[in-house]
């Protein structure tokens, strides 16, 4: 099929690359000038594992040709179906601003007023129960000057991707949302995503555009709770002296359980999980109901970087001093820095009047914008080298590997806030739930 995607973020450059891969003829749709020419030259724009090499084999000059990227809206006219992967950001109230998303809705809109034949338009971004139907659908409506089900439709496909493992999360989905209130438009999508639930044999979920919104809101909210859960449960562990991840595997041997999601540690950030459960606990506070669970996976999760800066305390005034902050992206796997426990542990540090120098394998640059006064290193070793204290942030591979670096340490004091790193003779070592 032919398939535009408008946006080419995290997700609109993952979702256009497995498309192409999947045989679609894809084109991607954006206002940023450089992005699109990085995406013709066949070099992907953000750092994603898997991602490079399909935007190599599909786009630019060496690719089959079934990806390519444009400025021009007008390029919707020859696809049958419209993917809108535009930034809903969050409001300070928690609330989700669609500033940009109808602003590109409308653009759509005034696009589809040249085209007689059907066309399809799908939400693909993470918006309140209720958006669709009540934003983004009259929005094209106005712009196009045609009521949504007579020339054009809109439904919802919710994504599950995790920053670091998206291409591998679309190719093998646990499930595939659907949302739709117009057959045409459930036809569509099915026909999108037909060749991935062949190869995948992953679960199909149709249903209303409504549920499929609160779909993604649930998963995100569960998961988010899970997380907090286990570590409000390391934090007790740790006043009994009890190894938090000894506990872990065991309750996860509980089939009602699970093991994934079961690190404890110092908490989750990213684009998805605050954003989505600030915008839930919003909507639900709206409506006049108080979710007190989600309240309280936010608060556990809050408090867990000056968690981790008090162990520091214990050992070291850190006023004057060099202190290492080891990983600054929200997850390994990724350059994201968006509401990452770095940046809060970095602020802490700082407030304390440290001398902060930071490291992180290909997140720097991001993280350099939120804090632009502190050291980057090149390399844990060269952080590591004269500090007082190192704190670990994000759990890289790499740091597991660790060993003779902090030998270079004024003071061997490791704090770990992920279990990365090897307790060992002459470390003061600390696990923030263990």
């Amino acid at each position: 099929m032919d398939v535009s995607i408008v946006g080419s973020g995290y997700v609109g450059t993952t979702v256009a690359a497995c498309f192409a891969d999947l045989g679609h003829r894809v084109v991607n749709v954006d206002v940023d000038e450089t992005t699109v020419e990085t995406l013709n030259d066949g070099v992907a724009p953000i750092h994603e594992e898997g991602l490079a090499d399909l935007v190599e084999a599909h786009a630019g000059p060496g690719g089959t040709g079934r990806l390519r990227a444009t400025t021009d809206y007008g390029a919707v006219l020859d696809t049958d179906v419209t993917f809108l992967c535009l930034p809903t950001p969050q409001r300070d109230d928690g609330s989700i601003d669609l500033s940009i998303m109808t602003a590109g809705a409308e653009t759509l809109g005034e696009t589809l007023a040249a085209k007689d034949d059907w066309h399809t338009v799908v939400v693909k971004s993470t918006v309140v129960p209720g958006s669709t139907d009540e934003t983004i659908t009259p929005a094209i409506e106005e712009a196009s000057g045609t009521a949504a089900g007579e020339a054009f439709g809109v439904g919802m496909n919710p994504e599950f991707l995790r920053e670091g493992s998206a291409v591998g999360d679309f190719r093998d989905p646990d499930k595939v949302v659907l949302g739709a209130d117009d057959e045409r438009v459930s036809d569509d999508m099915a026909a999108v995503f037909a060749p991935l639930v062949e190869a995948s044999g992953a679960p199909v979920v149709e249903t209303d555009t409504r549920t499929a919104e609160m779909i993604k809101y649930a998963n995100n909210g569960f998961l988010a709770a899970k997380v907090s859960l286990i570590n409000d449960i390391g934090n007790v562990c740790r006043e009994f002296g009890i190894d938090a991840y000894e506990v872990a595997d065991a309750i996860a041997l509980d089939d009602r359980i699970g093991e994934q999601f079961l690190r404890s540690g110092l908490g989750w950030g990213g684009s998805c999980f605050p954003k989505d459960t600030g915008a839930i606990r919003h909507a639900a506070r709206e409506a006049g109901y108080e979710p007190a669970m989600l309240e309280a996976a936010v608060e556990v999760n809050d408090r867990q970087p000056e968690r981790l800066l008090a162990l520091l305390d214990e050992h070291v005034d850190v006023a004057g001093e060099r202190v290492a902050v080891l990983g600054l992206a929200f997850k390994p796997g990724t350059d994201d820095v968006r509401n990452s426990r770095a940046l809060d542990v970095v602020a802490g540090l700082r407030e304390r009047d440290a001398d902060v120098v930071a490291y992180d394998p290909v997140a720097a640059a991001n993280a350099r914008e939120h804090h632009p006064d502190i050291e980057y290193a090149d390399s844990a070793a060269d952080a590591l080298d004269g500090a007082v204290g190192a704190l670990v942030a994000t759990d890289w591979d790499e740091f597991a590997a660790l060993d003779a670096e902090f030998d270079a340490m004024d003071e061997r004091i490791v704090v770990d806030g992920r279990r990365i790193v090897e307790r060992r003779e002459g470390l003061t070592y600390e696990g923030l739930t263990w």
